[in-house]
C-alpha cells in the first residue's frame, strides 16, 4: 500500500493520503486509518451491517479454488494487460482478483463492504491491497484504474466511470441463462425462478457505456459431493432452501456473460 499510496484518498474529505512504515494511512485533515495486523485497511466512514459471514466466504473460497470458475478467470485476465492497476468491486474473499492478477501480471486492489471477506482476502493473498470500504464514500481518486471488475455483484456505474482512466475498461460479469441451472432446477422446480434472464442488467450496462462488447463463457464440470454444501452456502439461491429438501448434484454449469465497457468520459 505504501508503494501505491497515490491510489488512495481519504473517504471523509477526499484529500490525498500518506502511508507510514507503521501502517497508518492519514490525510492532512488528521483523518487516519490503521492497517490491521492481517494486512487490510478499514476505510468505512460509517457502520455497515453485512449479511455475509465468515463461513460463507470460507465456502466461496473452497468453490473458487476447486477450479469451477477457471474459465471465467482466464477470460477476465484476457481483458487486462501486464502492469495494469485494477479494482475489484465487491471482491469478497479475494480469490477471483488474486488469480486474475497472477495470470495477467497486474496489481489489484479489492474493496468490499463485508469485513469478513476482506479479512480472508488479506490472510491468503498478500500481493494485492484489500480495503473494507463503500464506493458511495470512495477511498480512491478519479481516473485511477486501468480496469474495474464487477463480478456477480451490484454495480455503481457513475462511480466506476469516475474511477477508471479515460479509455479504461469496466468489466461486469452477469449470470447467463444456464448459470447454476442444475441447482436452480432442484430448488425452484416449476416456479418462475427456475428460469433466469439477464436482459435488464445487460440493458442498464449498455446505457452506461457507449462501446460495449459481450463474451459468453459456459462450462459444465463434474462436482465433487464435498463441494455441494459449499456451493449452497455461497450462492443466494441456497440461503432460503428447506433444509429437508435433498440436493443431488453430480455436475454444475457455470454460464456467464462478460460485459466490457470502455470509458469515453474525460
Amino acid at each position: 500500500m505504501r508503494a501505491h499510496e497515490e491510489k488512495f484518498v481519504c473517504p471523509h474529505c477526499a484529500q490525498l493520503v500518506t502511508v507510514s512504515e507503521e501502517g497508518r494511512i492519514s490525510c492532512d485533515n488528521n483523518h487516519s486509518f490503521d492497517v490491521a495486523k492481517q494486512g487490510y485497511v478499514n476505510m468505512l466512514t460509517h457502520a455497515v451491517q453485512s449479511m455475509y459471514t465468515k463461513e460463507l466466504f470460507a465456502s466461496r473460497k473452497e468453490v473458487l479454488e476447486s477450479g469451477l470458475y477457471n474459465d471465467v478467470q482466464r477470460a477476465l485476465a484476457s481483458t487486462i494487460e501486464h502492469g495494469d492497476i485494477v479494482l475489484d468491486t465487491g471482491c469478497g474473499e479475494g480469490t477471483h482478483l488474486a488469480r486474475i492478477c497472477a495470470q495477467a501480471g497486474a496489481f489489484g486492489i479489492g474493496i468490499d463492504l463485508a469485513k469478513e471477506g476482506i479479512i480472508e482476502a488479506a490472510r491468503h493473498y498478500k500481493e494485492q491491497a484489500w480495503v473494507v470500504g463503500d464506493l458511495a464514500k470512495s477511498p480512491f481518486p478519479a481516473a485511477t484504474f486501468d480496469a474495474i471488475f464487477n463480478i456477480l455483484s451490484p454495480a455503481n456505474y457513475d462511480e466506476f466511470k469516475r474511477l477508471v482512466k479515460p479509455h479504461g475498461r469496466v468489466v461486469k460479469v452477469v449470470p447467463a441463462q444456464n448459470y447454476l441451472v442444475e441447482l436452480r432446477q432442484q430448488l425452484f422446480a416449476e416456479s418462475e425462478k427456475e428460469s433466469y434472464s439477464n436482459a435488464q442488467t445487460v440493458a442498464r450496462f449498455r446505457e452506461a457505456f457507449s462501446h460495449v462488447t459481450e463474451q459468453r463463457v459456459t462450462t459444465t464440470v463434474a462436482l465433487a459431493p464435498s463441494l455441494v454444501p459449499h456451493l449452497l452456502k455461497m450462492t443466494p439461491m441456497g440461503w432460503h432452501r428447506d433444509e429437508q429438501q435433498p440436493i443431488t448434484l453430480t455436475h454444475i454449469t457455470i454460464d456467464v456473460v462478460l460485459l466490457v465497457g470502455i470509458n469515453d468520459e474525460q
